[in-house]
């Protein structure tokens, strides 16, 4: 999820620069599968950033932190009651455990710009107490660096929720979508 701030890494003067927190956006997507898949619920998770930088110099770098229990589950399609538990579920022990590893941290490795206003990032992903490598593909786009990610919520040490005994569980993979402005 925290793979976003890796966009800074085509701003033209040569400086560090706060990310706008108020101004990015940070999504993650979670689908559900198994037999009886209809009944689940796919899930929008708004993950404000709490802070980031930029460093667009000779040794281009972006690091991102989010806290873990400020996300958001975004499901209009259920119940207030339903949302509240999904919110619940997310936060607690079963899957962030936001209480015992508050932050989600992305600092980049190395930033290669492989055509005009796009780069691929690489960086250490922290997450859920595991650190891993992870790759962004970033595209900047009126004024504002935008990309996304796919991980895999095991690689991180989280099961994916499952009830009903498996009849309708949430796939492993995850999908991290952003929007990142800089601080002018």
């Amino acid at each position: 999820m925290v793979l976003t701030v890796l966009l800074g890494a085509g701003v033209t003067r040569a400086e560090k620069r706060a990310i706008d927190v108020a101004h990015s956006v940070l999504k993650i997507r979670v689908y559900k599968s198994g037999l009886f898949s209809a009944f689940g619920h796919e899930h929008e998770i708004i993950a404000p950033i709490a802070q980031g930088t930029v460093d667009d110099s000779e040794n281009p770098a972006v690091e991102l932190v989010v806290e873990a229990g400020k996300l958001e589950v975004k499901d209009f399609e259920v119940s207030p009651k339903d949302r509240a538990e999904i919110q619940r579920t997310m936060l607690g022990a079963q899957v962030l455990d936001s209480g015992r590893y508050p932050e989600i941290r992305f600092r980049s490795t190395r930033i290669e710009k492989t055509d005009n206003n796009r780069w691929t990032v690489e960086g250490s992903l922290s997450l859920h107490g595991e650190t891993h490598l992870v790759q962004v593909a970033v595209t900047k786009k009126d004024g504002k660096y935008e990309g996304g990610a796919s991980l895999k919520q095991r690689a991180f040490g989280i099961a994916p929720v499952s009830v009903a005994g498996g009849a309708v569980k949430v796939k492993d993979e995850i999908k991290i979508e952003f929007q990142l402005v800089l601080a002018q």
